[in-house]
């Protein structure tokens, strides 16, 4: 049974998914590339390091990028985790609430990343809301106050996790 008070935090990571995925179709494709017409591999020159642009109806204070913690990042709201490798950030101070999302990988077992990032978030004042997983996907929700919210996603495979976290805050705590 769904409770009431866990689809917000649930609605967020689909939205911060579906970002990570909608900003990794911007990006180049990767250095081979093999056409169905002829079956023929070749290789491409350039590395993937897209900025995607605004669109014209997005906000004039968000930002997102493909690869590295988008300028503003608020590093000090979301640390990103040792060894970690960013896929895509974005960022939106002009929201209210501010929006943050990060998609990154890291050679950490899962209960590393969440127990990395619930130290992190319950040292700003976060509580985690019980629960440890949607589905088979590792899932935390954090909350402060009354409308600052923190969801933290992991999927693992192969040795790698992948996570995802999307923030809701208040502009002064987008630091």
């Amino acid at each position: 049974m769904t409770v009431i008070g866990n689809l917000k935090p649930a609605a967020l990571a689909a939205l911060v998914a579906g970002a990570a995925l909608a900003l990794s179709a911007c990006s180049p494709a990767g250095p081979e590339v093999t056409t169905a017409s002829s079956g023929t591999t070749s290789q491409t020159t350039s590395q993937p390091t897209a900025t995607a642009s605004a669109s014209p109806s997005a906000s004039p204070g968000t930002s997102a990028t493909v690869g590295a913690l988008v300028e503003g990042f608020p590093g000090k709201l979301l640390p990103l985790m040792p060894g970690a490798t960013v896929v895509s950030s974005s960022f939106d101070k002009s929201a209210t609430p501010a929006t943050v999302a990060l998609v990154a990988t890291v050679t950490s077992p899962t209960p590393a990343v969440v127990d990395f990032y619930t130290k992190q978030l319950e040292a700003q004042g976060f509580k985690a809301v019980p629960g440890e997983a949607v589905g088979s996907v590792a899932s935390k929700d954090f909350v402060r106050g009354d409308n600052e919210t923190v969801n933290l996603a992991v999927v693992e495979a192969a040795g790698v996790s992948t996570f995802t976290i999307g923030a809701n805050v208040a502009a002064e705590s987008a630091q």
